[in-house]
């Protein structure tokens, strides 16, 4: 950069070095624990690949760098991250918190994150997933124990019942957007019927989706370490994060989804 600004970095190091450090809070150490940056990460890049799709399938590829340009908006990380991390805060107590952050703040908590998120980023390559879908029929077909805690995890967080209806009521607000956008002309009960009418096949779809994602996740894990994780789960603070994040996935999705429906309408 230069001699000259020098004694100005220096001069600025000095009074950082004087001011207060506002100390971080808990929530905002359960979000970076939780690794929601990186969650994030991973939901941008699935969102611009649905926007691909949007435009492949609904408007022949016409959509072109505008219509992409608008999804990128729409998929904005930082204002994404917020909603999570403001959805912490507004349904967890500090009690909750602290029994969150007791869990994961650890390195056998550590190491569940992180494999939650490499796996989620494996499952993008259609051929990991499909691989992922064979691993978890076989070893649900052989009794595998991990297959079984698998799907126990999955019920003690209610996780199909929640991710089938965050599904729908997104899928809900596209089409209001869709509407409202004057791309199609359509009732609130024709939007209804139109929606419950994909219910089976995402039910279904899911239900798949989560038991070989999870597989995937947690073959790694000890049994001991897999135990932890379940009776964390099914404890107050477990239950508690799972909706607030629950919570905070259907705010970011909502938005989202009635915005894309909108651009869809705009960009027909």
């Amino acid at each position: 950069m230069g001699l000259r600004h020098r004694g100005f970095a220096a001069l600025t190091g000095l009074l950082l070095a004087a001011m207060p450090v506002q100390a971080e809070t808990p929530v905002e150490r359960l979000g970076e624990v939780l690794l929601l940056g990186e969650v994030v990460d991973v939901l941008h890049d699935e969102g611009l690949r649905y926007g691909e799709t949007l435009d492949r399938d609904l408007l022949g590829g016409s959509g072109g760098s505008y219509f992409a340009s608008q999804v990128e908006r729409f998929y904005d990380k930082p204002a994404m991250l917020q909603v999570l991390r403001a959805a912490l805060n507004r349904r967890m107590s500090e009690e909750e918190i602290a029994e969150s952050l007791a869990f994961f703040d650890t390195e056998a908590g550590h190491r569940i994150l992180r494999l939650e998120v490499s796996a989620r980023l494996a499952m993008s390559d259609p051929a990991v997933e499909d691989a992922a879908l064979e691993a978890f029929a076989a070893a649900a077909g052989e009794g595998d124990p991990r297959a079984a805690d698998v799907e126990r995890f999955v019920e003690v967080n209610d996780l199909s019942e929640r991710n089938v209806s965050g599904a729908l009521s997104s899928n809900y607000r596209f089409y209001l957007g869709l509407v409202d956008g004057g791309g199609r002309e359509m009732g609130d009960d024709e939007i209804i019927d139109e929606v419950w009418g994909q219910e089976e096949e995402i039910r279904a779809t899911t239900g798949d989706w989560l038991n070989s994602f999870l597989y995937m996740a947690y073959q790694p894990l000890s049994d001991a370490e897999m135990q932890a994780y379940l009776d964390y789960s099914a404890s107050e603070g477990g239950q508690a994060l799972n909706a607030a994040l629950f919570d905070g996935f259907d705010e970011m999705f909502h938005a989202i989804y009635y915005a894309l429906g909108r651009a869809v309408a705009q960009a027909m």
